[in-house]
């Protein structure tokens, strides 16, 4: 475990970071970024066993965040850590720099690329059979997308865990509700979600993934299950952290453009900054900043289905 600062002052930094990687790049996924900031913190301060003068370990804790275009929470946090320069961070997305857009195995800290969705829980499940296979005790750690869930190899690879009683992986549902173009259950209907999960032979946990006392206490119990693999449902918000992100499904794609958005996003941010820690890039926040005037669209519904309708093809 890295312990050095909070999961709270971590998460804080994560969100920072990640509006300006985002904003720097013109990268997207910036909502899903801050959703899963609290998973990522929680785990990198309070549950991984890493080490990031040896980060291949071989004793190491395994993880992969297959919700790979979320990837500049894993970068951020990895960099806190000490596992490659904080600097570092800013060439997010640009022309020849490790830290691509998805997740890449090239940087230090990082066990699998991703980004294909629906691969992750399949490779930390099989990394997971050998530990077992090798009589090894650490565990893995897969954080996924609800979206993802989508996918059939998902399934394929909670059958396989259940059916090895893999009690040394544990998964993560970011289950922010929204994916792509809308909301989960209008894209392809899971619900009900921990039924599924539970059918398959899973112990489930579900809370509130932006609450670190339930991450925390989630984690717990998934370390003391000595029969299942463990899945945690973490209803989280996506965009959480930045009042005019939040379940807006514009900002799956869209970074924070120079002017009101980037201004206003680090501002909210630095209202509810942590005591302890600094901020890299605007010290002060920003003095006399941009805001947006009343015929900003930002507030708009911005999903598929407030604007495409069934009868179209019925």
């Amino acid at each position: 475990m890295m312990g050095k600062i909070t999961s709270e002052q971590l998460a804080w930094k994560i969100r920072r970071h990640g509006i300006e990687m985002t904003h720097l790049s013109r990268g997207s996924h910036v909502a899903a970024i801050m959703s899963v900031a609290d998973i990522m913190a929680v785990l990198y301060t309070d549950v991984l066993k890493v080490n990031p003068q040896n980060p291949k370990w071989e004793n190491r804790d395994r993880m992969i965040l297959s919700k790979g275009h979320a990837g500049a929470s894993i970068y951020a946090a990895l960099a806190e850590n000490n596992f490659f320069s904080v600097e570092e961070l800013k060439t997010h997305y640009q022309n020849g720099s490790r830290l691509s857009g998805h997740v890449s195995h090239h940087l230090p800290g990082v066990d699998f690329s991703t980004g294909s969705l629906g691969h992750g829980l399949s490779a930390g499940v099989g990394m997971a059979y050998a530990a077992k296979k090798d009589r090894k005790d650490h565990k893995v750690y897969v954080v996924l997308g609800d979206g993802e869930c989508d996918e059939g190899a998902v399934w394929e690879a909670a059958l396989f865990a259940n059916h090895y009683n893999l009690n040394n992986i544990v998964a993560i549902v970011d289950h922010n509700h929204m994916q792509s173009l809308d909301y989960c259950e209008r894209t392809l209907e899971m619900e009900p979600f921990c039924e599924k999960w539970k059918a398959f032979g899973w112990k489930v946990i579900e809370i509130d993934g932006n609450d670190h006392k339930d991450l925390k206490m989630a984690f717990e119990k998934a370390k003391l299950e000595k029969e299942k693999p463990t899945v945690i449902i973490a209803n989280t918000i996506k965009g959480k952290g930045i009042s005019f992100m939040e379940k807006n499904i514009l900002w799956h794609y869209r970074f924070p453009h120079n002017g009101w958005e980037y201004d206003c996003a680090v501002n909210e941010l630095h209202r509810n900054k942590p005591e302890g820690i600094e901020d890299p890039y605007t010290p002060e926040g920003i003095k006399d900043p941009e805001l947006p005037d009343n015929n900003e669209e930002i507030n708009d519904d911005h999903t598929l289905g407030n604007t495409w309708h069934p009868n179209y093809w019925k």
